[in-house]
C-alpha cells in the first residue's frame, strides 16, 4: 500500500509518499482501508518532533480517519468487515495517510450514513475537543456563560454549536469578517478580537474555552467568575495567575473514543451539527496540505481533509 511516511522529523519536506506492507490488526484493533484522513496542526507536531507523546521514527502520519472495515484483530471488537466507521487511529495519532490503517476499535464509531468520508474524517479530534472542554472539563451546565475563543476555527466552530445547543449563554470571539458565520451557529454574541477588548465587556462568565493561547489566554482571567474556569486546549495556563484570581485553569488533551463519537456521530446525523470542510486533497498531496497547515501556502477555512478512496 501506499503511505505517507517520516523518517527524520522536520519541514513537509522530510514526508516521503512510499510503499508499504499493509499493517495487519492486533487485539483490540480493526484494519481499515482508508477513505479519507483528516489533516491537523498535531499531524505537523509530530512531523515536525513536538509532539506530547513519545513517536518512535520511522511513523506513518495521520489520526482522523473514515473508511471501511477491510478485518479485524483476533478479539471481539464490536465491528465487523464491512462496517463504516470514523474515528482516530490509537493513542499516538499516527498511521491514516494511507490506503490501510489499523485502528483501536474503542477510538472509532459508526460513520452515519448522511456525511461522505471525506466530512466524516474532518470530525473526530475537533469535535469531541469541543466536547471534552466545554462539558468534561469545564463543567458547564444549561443557562451558564462560556466565552468561547476562536470561535470561527475548527474546534470553535464545533464549541459554538454545542456550547447553543446545550442551553449556554455562548460568547465567541473572531474577526469581523467570521460574524455572520459564527452568529449561525448559534453564539449569543460575538465579538471582534481585534477591536474589542473582551475582558471589559464580558465579566462573571463560568468558563473559557481556550483555543488561542498567549495574550488572550492571560487576559481571560479577568472575565471568570470567583471559582470560574478557563480550560485550554492549545497551552498550559499561568496556575499563579489563576490562584490570584480565585479561579481553575488547565490544559488538557483530547481523548477520542466510541462512546464521545456515538453521540456526536447521531448529532451530525440529526442535521444539529454542521461540519465544515476546507479542503479536500488527493492522499497524494499530503505534503501540500502540511504547507498549509505552515502558513507557507494559502489554505481555505475549515479543514483539511486527504481524500484517499473517492466516496
Amino acid at each position: 500500500m501506499m503511505a505517507w511516511r517520516v523518517h527524520a522529523f522536520g519541514p513537509p519536506t522530510v514526508m516521503s509518499f512510499e510503499s508499504m506492507a499493509q499493517p495487519d490488526p492486533g487485539e483490540g484493533e480493526v484494519l481499515v482501508r482508508v477513505h479519507a484522513a483528516g489533516v491537523g496542526p498535531w499531524d505537523g507536531w509530530i512531523r515536525a518532533g513536538r509532539s506530547a507523546l513519545p513517536q518512535p521514527l520511522p511513523l506513518t502520519l495521520g489520526s482522523d480517519l473514515s473508511g471501511v472495515v477491510e478485518a479485524v484483530g483476533p478479539s471481539d471488537t464490536g465491528f465487523a468487515a464491512g462496517d463504516e466507521v470514523f474515528g482516530v487511529t490509537n493513542p499516538r495519532f499516527v498511521g491514516a495517510y494511507a490506503e490501510y490503517a489499523v485502528a483501536s476499535a474503542p477510538m472509532l464509531a459508526r460513520k452515519t450514513r448522511s456525511l461522505t468520508h471525506v466530512q466524516a474524517a474532518s470530525v473526530p479530534v475537533i469535535a469531541v475537543t469541543a466536547w471534552q472542554g466545554l462539558f468534561e472539563q469545564a463543567r458547564l451546565q444549561p443557562g451558564q456563560t462560556v466565552l468561547i475563543h476562536g470561535g470561527a476555527g475548527n474546534v470553535g466552530a464545533y464549541a459554538v454549536q454545542l456550547a447553543h445547543r446545550a442551553g449556554l449563554h455562548t460568547i465567541a470571539t473572531a474577526g469581523a469578517n467570521d460574524f455572520a458565520y459564527v452568529q449561525s451557529l448559534g453564539a449569543d454574541r460575538v465579538m471582534d478580537y481585534r477591536a474589542q477588548r473582551f475582558e471589559d465587556e464580558v465579566h462573571e462568565a463560568d468558563a473559557v474555552l481556550d483555543l488561542v493561547g498567549g495574550e488572550t489566554q492571560t487576559r481571560s482571567f479577568k472575565v471568570l467568575r470567583r471559582d470560574g474556569r478557563l480550560v485550554s486546549a492549545v497551552s498550559q495556563p499561568d496556575q499563579l495567575c489563576a490562584e490570584r484570581h480565585g479561579v481553575t485553569a488547565e490544559f488538557f488533551l483530547v481523548r477520542v473514543t466510541t462512546e464521545h463519537l456515538s453521540p456526536l456521530a447521531e448529532l451530525l446525523e440529526s442535521g444539529e451539527l454542521k461540519t465544515r470542510v476546507g479542503a479536500a486533497l488527493p492522499l497524494a498531496r499530503a505534503r501540500e496540505a502540511h504547507f498549509m497547515l505552515e502558513g507557507e501556502q494559502a489554505a481555505p477555512k475549515g479543514k483539511i481533509v486527504l481524500e484517499v478512496s473517492p466516496d
